[in-house]
């Protein structure tokens, strides 16, 4: 577990606004990083965060989905499966590249570079208490909440 702070950044997010580190603060916050809108394992992921997006409420706790979608792709995958939380889209991959989420992978044989699955998650004064990487989408939204609330 690192508990290293985070400089602000400000992303453009779902709804029209501006999402900024500094925002969150005085709340718990999870940042969860998916490659692609609408491909198999991020609509898993973001459907399970949407899910259990209450008890992250009842946690005092913000979600934010962030990739490098375009911000109307995150407006349409936002609408289409509901989703109660907004999605920051870093298309210049700044902030991919301060959390060290881009990767070389491998896709169906080529090389490719692309997000990392990952979810960091911030106490109320913005400290990183937990970081899951190259994780599985099935179920890691549960393993969130369930460390969120042995934050309170």
């Amino acid at each position: 577990m690192t508990e290293n702070q985070i400089s602000d950044f400000s992303l453009p997010a779902t709804g029209g606004h501006t999402f900024t580190r500094s925002s969150a603060r005085g709340k718990h916050l999870v940042m969860f990083f998916y490659p692609k809108d609408n491909t198999p394992g991020c609509t898993t992921e973001a459907q399970q965060f949407r899910d259990l997006y209450a008890q992250f409420v009842q946690a005092d706790c913000e979600v934010v989905g962030l990739s490098r979608d375009s911000m109307k792709s995150h407006e349409n995958f936002k609408e289409k499966f509901q989703l109660p939380f907004d999605l920051l889209s870093d298309t210049d991959e700044t902030v991919c590249e301060l959390f060290g989420v881009m990767k070389q992978k491998n896709m169906y044989g080529k090389q490719v570079r692309g997000i990392e699955r990952s979810t960091f998650v911030f106490d109320r004064d913005g400290v990183q208490r937990r970081e899951w990487r190259g994780l599985k989408a099935d179920g890691h939204a549960q393993e969130v909440i369930d460390f969120v609330t042995t934050l309170n």
